[in-house]
């Protein structure tokens, strides 16, 4: 299955299905003599994993990280990383009522179109389930930013219409949906258990901070910075835009206002989110994405079968009335593995 993989100088490939054996990811490029372990990849692991709360869903799967090659004494040896999370909460005999019809939202019908066959056990490779590698994967590059004083940071910005207000850091991992505003947050968390109730769903915005990138990360024309952040974004099957800085704001600003002005000091302002000409200017590199709602919600839908037939279905099974909380972590991975293929991809250019 060609589209595994991501990165040039460092690189991942994902493997496994959301109801098979296992998923996992296997790591080329990782700087050898880094101390990693289990534990410390555990940490972002136990952050996505389901069943943390009220507004997630209740599959049980504890995504224990097991190093299978790479690391030799606590340390990286610059060869393949290969990390692997046995799937324990399986439950195929959920999808068999409906194994034929193609779920509104899924990527059942295009998988079908391409492929000629689609895994119906929770969508197979379409399934957030595939995400687990990624944040796998994520957690070394993280490690390997943590040494050149990178930071990165995502949290819910909105959800289902309501917005934060304010930012509290603290606040971000201290509440169910990982919001940046507590108030804001206690009604996001009561909206998404509500829909749960209903059997509906809801989308969000997700907000990412890039702390500490150094200036120059980026290549002119095609592979510009933002160029590469978007693709990786947009690879998170929920995900459905993206904007930096200003953003789509942008569209209605005066040049007058829009252009990051300098002084002496610095940057005055941000509104290229941290990136001009596909370069990283070393300011707060600030995206945010749109999620789309939760495509496996109870409530009956009009869709069509294999055989072209009309029919009525609800999804009954485990999921997420929101994806934002558990794709925070996703994000934060993504950005780690496109920040250190470029710090590699940088390094390589001046020799």
């Amino acid at each position: 299955m060609a589209g595994s993989t991501f990165g040039e100088a460092f690189r991942i490939s994902t493997f496994g299905e959301s109801h098979g054996e296992a998923v996992g990811v296997i790591v080329d490029g990782a700087t050898p003599g880094v101390e990693l372990d289990e534990a410390y990849i555990q940490v972002q692991m136990d952050r996505r994993k389901p069943g943390q709360s009220s507004v997630t869903t209740p599959r049980k799967e504890y995504d224990k990280v097991k190093i299978v090659s790479g690391i030799f004494q606590g340390k990286t040896t610059g060869t393949p990383l290969m990390i692997i999370l046995y799937n324990h909460d399986m439950k195929p005999e959920a999808y068999q009522d409906i194994h034929e019809a193609f779920r509104p939202g899924h990527a059942d019908f295009s998988y079908t179109q391409k492929y000629g066959i689609r895994d119906y056990r929770g969508s197979g490779r379409a399934s957030g389930r595939e995400t687990a590698g990624r944040v796998a994967g994520g957690a070394v590059a993280r490690k390997l930013l943590e040494r050149r004083g990178v930071q990165v940071l995502a949290y819910t910005s909105a959800i289902g219409g309501i917005a934060c207000q304010t930012f509290d850091e603290a606040a971000i991992e201290a509440n169910a949906v990982r919001a940046c505003d507590p108030e804001a947050a206690e009604q996001m968390i009561q909206l998404v258990e509500e829909l749960g109730r209903q059997g509906d769903s809801c989308g969000g915005i997700v907000e990412c901070r890039i702390r500490g990138a150094a200036a120059g990360l980026g290549e002119p024309v095609f592979d510009k910075l933002d160029a590469e952040l978007a693709k990786a974004m947009l690879s998170i099957g929920a995900v459905k835009g993206i904007e930096f800085g200003a953003g789509f704001e942008a569209a209605s600003m005066r040049g007058s206002q829009h252009n990051d002005a300098m002084d002496g000091g610095g940057f005055r302002t941000n509104h290229a989110g941290g990136i001009v000409g596909g370069i990283s200017t070393g300011q707060d590199i600030v995206f945010r994405v749109a999620v789309k709602p939760t495509s496996s919600i109870s409530l009956p839908q009009q869709t069509i079968n294999i055989h072209g037939e009309e029919q009525m279905i609800s999804t009954i099974g485990r999921h997420d009335p929101c994806i934002c909380p558990r794709i925070v972590p996703v994000i934060e991975a993504m950005a780690c593995l496109v920040l250190e293929d470029q710090y590699k991809r940088q390094a390589a250019m001046l020799g």
